[in-house]
């Protein structure tokens, strides 16, 4: 049987699927919350909506399309990939997306370098950049113990972007507890694809540390995000260390693989509760006539 006609770029429809938009609450939450913490939640910016429209699609086909092109092994013996949790891609695919990933992504990039400030441009090309270097060779820190987890801080970034579009201080201690929050994320997701990783021979911190470890790993960067954000919200903070810690402590007294894919599906939907909590308090500051705090 002779193989199926490459196609230039791949159908928007498949785009939208490797881009997972069950996971673009953490670009566009993280974004909407980075400009509410600004005190401007209702200041129109033509740079900040930009950004909004990026961090959609586009934004989440760089990061998800290019893990899915370097992992299509990995994928293949993974049973969590395929439907809402991550494609599985077709060998005829690999091509077509990764030049559908440059055509969206490039045209972006390059009007949001003309209207942003240069410190909100660098942030967001290092966040991009980050993504990139996780997935693709040379460095692709996924296959990096440590690091694969660390550069996830790329997903926190964007908290940065409206305090540096608006010239304002950058809200530190929120965006050091998410970057602690995404670094324990990604150790405690990639706990349930240890048999996928081994098999495959990639190394990352989870087949380093074992199910056990990772867990205990996660665990203390949840409890370090929670920490950080205690001074500024002791509600959203007590949210974090109870669903992410909860989780992880989980995992700690039963640590296998399969309890880390039982327990995937809270890993996803926490940051809807953390945020559901933090715009409760948001919707009563509102009413308050007040918006400059969590």
């Amino acid at each position: 049987m002779s193989a199926p006609p490459s196609r230039l770029l791949l159908p928007l429809s498949r785009l939208l699927v490797i881009s997972r938009p069950a996971l673009w609450v953490n670009t566009i939450g993280t974004l909407v919350t980075g400009v509410w913490l600004t005190g401007r939640l209702w200041t129109p910016d033509s740079g900040v909506l930009a950004l909004l429209l990026y961090l959609t699609l586009p934004f989440n086909l760089l990061i998800y399309g290019l893990n899915d092109l370097s992992d299509r092994e990995e994928d293949a013996r993974s049973s969590r990939k395929g439907g809402w949790q991550g494609a599985r891609l077709r060998p005829e695919e690999e091509g077509p997306l990764l030049r559908s990933t440059l055509l969206v992504n490039a045209p972006f990039l390059l009007g949001l370098a003309l209207v942003l400030p240069p410190a909100a441009t660098g942030v967001l090309l290092l966040s991009a950049g980050l993504f990139v270097a996780y997935s693709l060779p040379p460095l692709r820190f996924k296959a990096r113990p440590f690091l694969d987890g660390l550069s996830n801080v790329a997903y926190a970034l964007p908290l940065a972007l409206p305090a540096l579009a608006f010239g304002v201080a950058v809200p530190w201690a929120p965006l050091l507890a998410l970057m602690s929050y995404s670094v324990g994320k990604h150790a405690f997701d990639a706990a349930q694809d240890i048999p996928a990783d081994r098999a495959a021979g990639t190394r990352t911190v989870a087949t380093t540390l074992g199910t056990r470890g990772t867990a205990a790993y996660a665990l203390a960067w949840f409890l370090l995000a929670g920490a950080l954000l205690w001074p500024v919200s002791r509600l959203t903070a007590l949210a974090l260390a109870l669903t992410c810690g909860g989780m992880a402590l989980a995992l700690l007294l039963w640590p296998t693989p399969g309890q880390a894919g039982r327990l995937y599906p809270l890993s996803i939907v926490t940051p809807w509760i953390v945020g559901s909590v933090a715009g409760v308090q948001l919707v009563f500051l509102l009413a308050r006539g007040r918006w400059d705090g969590l």
